[in-house]
């Protein structure tokens, strides 16, 4: 999604291949895709940053999730 990042493409293409790996071993629809994907969004976030940070990252990250899908062709 980010366009700048401090992680390396090679990590993040990495990681993202073995999270697909993962719902194609178990022919995941993309509803049930999304419904795991956004679980874990917020696992992350209720698990790793407080509460008052919470609602800003989630913001940001639904901001960040629709430019991606808004300026891809």
């Amino acid at each position: 999604m980010a366009i700048n990042s401090k992680y390396q493409d090679k990590q993040v293409d990495t990681i993202l291949n073995d999270i697909i790996s993962v719902l194609e071993k178990h022919q995941a629809p993309v509803d049930l895709s999304l419904m795991v994907l956004g679980n874990m969004v917020t696992h992350l976030l209720q698990n790793n940053l407080g509460k008052s940070q919470q609602l800003a990252v989630a913001n940001a990250f639904s901001d960040a999730l629709i430019n991606s899908v808004s300026t891809k062709k």
